[in-house]
């Protein structure tokens, strides 16, 4: 099992009062797995992405990656986790604006063990290849559509070639004909062996998934599979 998660609690503490983030979540996700999280706001799910990508970790239960239980691991242990096995694909794509297209997918390997400048240039041409900007690789950010930026952001999040691919509303900037642009290459991305997360609150985009969790009061209260990617 790629992903488990036993009995997670999300705990904020502001003031006197205690915010229950998440409240007892268990579940699990096996490698190439195509899961949408839905909510309302509030309903935990941005919660749950930052302890699945180990940006925090919980107040209290389990979370094993890859076999590993990363619940309590330190600063330093997470960030290795996040570099080595985690993407990260953001609503407002996080690129660096006076870097490339190419030098801005390369970043992640900036801190790798292995692999020197050259090394990294060719895997960068690759993936930019793989998601279909193997012309704009000179580019900047300014000089590319907000479909061309997510895509060199798809980029940069498989550069390392990641256990799970996280996307946090990846589609929350752009128009409804690039959207589905997008969403047809994290379909074609999954159908290449690659397991992808996506937390979304627009149907349309969860439908692509072939399972849908949707979260109420930082439980999940309902996960739906469908092997056609529709949500029922």
């Amino acid at each position: 099992m790629l992903i488990e998660l036993k009995d997670i609690h999300k705990i904020y503490k502001v003031g006197v009062e205690r915010i229950h983030a998440l409240d007892g979540v268990s579940l699990q996700m096996a490698a190439n797995e195509y899961i949408a999280i839905m909510g309302p706001s509030g309903s935990g799910k941005s919660t749950l992405m930052n302890l699945l990508g180990c940006l925090d970790r919980p107040t209290s239960g389990l979370y094993m990656l890859n076999g590993k239980n990363v619940s309590r691991c330190g600063g330093a242990a997470l960030a290795r986790v996040r570099n080595e096995q985690i993407g990260f694909v953001f609503q407002s794509f996080e690129l660096m604006p006076r870097l490339s297209a190419l030098k801005n997918v390369e970043l992640p390997l900036i801190y790798s063990p292995t692999g020197g400048w050259g090394s990294r240039r060719r895997r960068a041409r690759k993936v930019l290849e793989r998601v279909g900007l193997a012309g704009r690789a000179r580019h900047r950010p300014n000089q590319l559509s907000g479909g061309e930026k997510q895509r060199v952001a798809i980029a940069r999040a498989l550069i390392a070639n990641p256990s799970i691919l996280l996307a946090d509303e990846p589609t929350g900037n752009l128009d409804s004909k690039t959207s589905e642009d997008i969403m047809a290459l994290f379909d074609k991305l999954h159908g290449e062996g690659q397991t992808i997360v996506i937390v979304t609150h627009e149907e349309s985009i969860a439908r692509h998934a072939r399972r849908v969790i949707l979260m109420r009061d930082g439980m999940i209260c309902s996960d739906t599979r469908n092997e056609h990617g529709e949500c029922n």
